[in-house]
């Protein structure tokens, strides 16, 4: 009797519908890394971009992961994923990763990390520590020359914004004077927005836009009332004989 063999399929990480613990300033940076992104890049279908997803990147080995804070891809179609297996997308690697890091995630960050994402091909690399545990300035940026990675230099704007030009987004990542991490573009000069503080402009716009109709009307009260006053004065006038001055 002949004995078949059975082969044990390869279980790869996906989500299991438990929350990832994460401090507040990582939960911030990645909601608006994300979502930012998310809306900058809205109207192509070929850039995929997520955050804290199981990435895997070699196929037949399933500790060969990573989960990024925040990651775009180009040339992908832009569609939901439980995970992104590189192989299922036709070998396209992300083209550029941010990190959120600090202290306790410092070594992976700074050096496992970098080895992982220059093999891949990630072609920016960046970090940003929001409580300046350990990076000086908090904003790092790298970009894949040959097989590794340079660091990028910083340009300091006259209030003191710390800016990193990523040529893979076409946007500025912008360190302002009180550590908050912006994405800017130069194109618009405008800071990119999260959904919650696009939806808090357009109510915003929404309430200018309003006040300003009421001002309006309350003017076109004003001179319909000074109209009316000045007929009846002029009414007046002529019931005693008198031709208004008009």
């Amino acid at each position: 009797m002949t004995q078949t063999s059975l082969q044990t399929p390869i279980i790869y990480p996906e989500p299991d519908g438990s929350p990832m613990a994460e401090s507040d300033p990582t939960r911030d940076y990645l909601v608006y890394g994300v979502e930012s992104l998310k809306l900058y890049f809205q109207d192509r279908q070929d850039v995929y971009i997520s955050g804290n997803l199981w990435l895997c990147y070699e196929e037949g080995v399933p500790d060969a992961v990573v989960a990024p804070d925040v990651f775009v891809v180009f040339g992908v179609e832009n569609r939901p994923r439980r995970s992104y297996k590189v192989w299922e997308e036709n070998g396209k690697t992300p083209d550029w990763v941010l990190e959120v890091t600090s202290k306790s995630t410092r070594h992976t960050d700074e050096r496992e990390k970098p080895i992982t994402y220059a093999q891949m091909g990630v072609r920016e690399y960046f970090q940003y520590d929001p409580s300046g545990d350990y990076l000086k300035p908090a904003l790092k940026g790298r970009r894949l020359v040959g097989n590794s990675y340079q660091v990028l230099t910083p340009n300091l704007l006259p209030d003191g914004t710390l800016c990193v030009l990523s040529e893979v987004l076409g946007l500025e990542l912008r360190l302002l004077p009180n550590g908050q991490l912006r994405f800017f573009s130069e194109q618009t000069g405008e800071y990119l927005l999260t959904y919650v503080e696009q939806g808090q402009r357009a109510d915003a716009e929404r309430q200018r836009a309003e006040a300003e109709r009421q001002r309006a009307e309350t003017e076109r009260q004003r001179a319909e009332t000074e109209r009316q006053r000045a007929d009846r004065l002029a009414a007046r006038l002529r019931e005693l004989g008198i031709e208004p001055d008009m």
